[in-house]
């Protein structure tokens, strides 16, 4: 089971560098970082899109720019491998997300891992200019073009939303044929569909799910995968945002669940790194 963090990095927390470093010096596999461009003062879309859901914590219009965060970690570190957790696809220029990608998969050495999402802030996707009803076909061709410009010399792509006439885009990422893509979700008929298609791993919330319930999610999300022709076994799954109280491994572990991510606080240095000493027995586990 390999063990990751996932922490909202903003002005007022724990800064990427210094992050990264005592990560990696501690054995930690990987570190995921979220992203928001901005948060609409109005609030009319509830915290993850659910009901009765509490305040929105103020850490979300305080992030930092997911790429640049993510490449002062790996100008620090060697082996740590680094995680968007998730991008907010449908908000992104593809041709300029491609180059993002590409380019820090380049400068990591092949560290990236290119998680992906399609978004619950209603508000904000509609600021840049995006109709919340076709986010999920509109992320499916974006994707289909970043891989285009990823994967061949000319590039090209042609959809119902997006077009890409003939074109040069290097650098071309480490990764063969590109880092894989993760969706982060919690499940259900449109996200397995996208993981059906396009997706190389699943990346559940798991503070939302009991484990009962994430069982049953993986239950069905294979089902699923079959039923379209997929191999579940291609799907890697890891857990998000899980609190490390109480985890039972071999547990997990039967689901087939090959990573969990550990939620950090949002917070200075002095809070972060003692929790990353108290963590550390996990991994040694």
């Amino acid at each position: 089971m390999k063990v990751g963090v996932d922490i909202f990095l903003t002005d007022r927390s724990i800064q990427p560098v210094q992050l990264g470093e005592e990560l990696e010096k501690r054995g930690y596999e990987s570190l995921w970082l979220p992203e928001h461009s901005h948060i609409p003062t109005s609030r009319k879309t509830p915290l993850g899109g659910m009901p009765n859901a509490p305040p929105l914590p103020e850490h979300y219009w305080r992030t930092v720019d997911v790429f640049v965060a993510l490449a002062a970690v790996a100008a620090v570190t060697d082996r740590m491998k680094i995680g968007t957790g998730i991008t907010l696809v449908a908000q992104h220029d593809p041709i300029w997300l491609a180059k993002q990608v590409a380019s820090l998969d380049v400068l990591s050495n092949g560290r990236l891992m290119f998680g992906i999402g399609f978004g619950w802030n209603r508000e904000e996707m509609a600021n840049h200019g995006i109709d919340p009803a076709v986010r999920h076909r509109l992320v499916e061709e974006k994707i289909g073009l970043m891989k285009a410009l990823w994967t061949q010399e000319r590039a090209s792509y042609s959809g119902e939303m997006l077009h890409l006439e003939e074109s040069w885009a290097w650098p071309k990422p480490v990764q063969d044929p590109h880092p894989p893509i993760i969706l982060g979700s919690s499940g259900g008929p449109k996200a397995f569909d996208a993981l059906a298609r396009y997706c190389d791993g699943w990346l559940p919330v798991g503070h939302r799910v009991g484990f009962e319930q994430l069982a049953g999610r993986v239950d069905a999300m294979r089902e699923h995968l079959e039923g379209a022709g997929r191999d579940p076994s291609e799907i890697e799954i890891s857990v998000y945002a899980l609190h490390p109280d109480g985890i039972d491994w071999k547990r997990w572990g039967s689901l087939g669940i090959s990573r969990v991510v550990l939620d950090l606080p949002s917070a200075p240095a002095e809070v972060v790194v003692p929790l990353l000493d108290e963590y550390r027995p996990l991994i040694e586990r």
